[in-house]
């Protein structure tokens, strides 16, 4: 059935869009579900489920053709970052209000003003975790912040809408004045946990917690943050899972303390943390690379700023996505 008109279409229904299209369906708000069949199937049978923080079960509308979708308010992309620029074509006659990627990496942002013009996308990134279930359930893990805002920067009556509507139904939302710095800074931090997490597939309290994996930590993170600055971006001093200041100020040894202070905190507060990066390794599912470490590659070469390190792992994570089923 085709959906005439939605309040918030969320294009992918893992961890995070489900934890967002559940609270906002609870809320009383119109959502649809943009999904591929099989994920449809759960959601159709059993509506949108979640646990952990919270216990939620309520029906969604669903569609598996996105052409079908005529008018969103909001458009929230959920999905991994694999094939975005395909999903988002079918959506090309719909009238979209506004749309934000909660994608990890900074390519997103350009995919959407691609897809709907520059004027419709707002900046956004998430520091709220979950895990979707074999079951279909998804488990909800961690509720800190959604951040939304207006690119490159400044404050709106629409961002501080929205954010307040994602608030008020459950998952903590603000809007911010800087969000593209905030994007940076996020992407800065999770480039390292990303790498760590698919080559030791650890928990993430784990690797952080041994000396070896903390100091490539501290060096390709201190790349990542290369790259920002010769883009002319200050990074923040926003929460984010790793303590930057300390990773990125002093010597290469008081870093490499931060992140094994910070394996203390994962392993006292989120033992069981995994970063999603894993979760797709060990489901078998594509890992978001070219997106989010190519890019940032890719961006470093074009400001000729240096990263061999990262230029190494986003090889060594290629191969490792390339070959992990192939049985060579």
């Amino acid at each position: 059935m085709s959906a005439p008109r939605t309040e918030f279409a969320i294009l992918g229904a893992g961890a995070i869009g489900s934890i967002l299209g559940a609270h906002l369906a609870r809320a009383g708000h119109s959502v649809t579900m943009l999904v591929r069949e099989r994920r449809a199937q759960q959601l159709r049978r059993d509506g949108l489920k979640i646990k952990g923080l919270v216990e939620i079960a309520t029906p969604v509308q669903v569609l598996t053709d996105a052409s079908q979708l005529r008018h969103a308010d909001v458009l929230i992309v959920a999905m991994k970052t694999p094939g975005t620029a395909e999903a988002l074509a079918p959506l090309g006659s719909s009238d979209i209000g506004a749309a934000f990627s909660i994608q990890n990496g900074m390519w997103k942002n350009e995919a959407l003003a691609n897809a709907f013009g520059g004027d419709r996308v707002l900046g956004c990134l998430a520091n709220t975790s979950g895990e979707l279930l074999p079951s279909g359930e998804v488990l909800f893990t961690r509720n800190v912040n959604i951040y939304i805002g207006e690119l490159p920067a400044g404050s709106s009556a629409r961002a501080e809408g929205i954010a307040r509507t994602i608030d008020t139904s459950g998952v903590r939302a603000t809007a911010v004045p800087d969000v593209l710095a905030r994007e940076w800074t996020k992407f800065v931090g999770w480039a390292g946990l990303m790498l760590m997490s698919i080559t030791t597939r650890a928990t993430t309290w784990r690797y952080l917690s041994d000396p070896d994996c903390a100091r490539v930590m501290v060096r390709v993170t201190r790349e990542v943050a290369g790259i920002a600055k010769a883009a002319g971006v200050t990074l923040t001093n926003e929460d984010t899972l790793l303590p930057l200041q300390g990773i990125l100020s002093g010597s290469e040894d008081a870093g490499v303390q931060a992140v094994l202070q910070a394996g203390r905190d994962f392993q006292r507060s989120a033992p069981n943390h995994r970063l999603s990066s894993l979760q797709d390794l060990e489901a078998g599912r594509p890992l978001e690379i070219e997106g989010t470490l190519g890019y940032a590659v890719r961006q470093a070469r074009q400001l000729q700023q240096p990263v061999p390190l990262l230029d190494s792992l986003y090889h060594l994570a290629v191969a490792i996505d390339r070959t992990r089923d192939s049985g060579r």
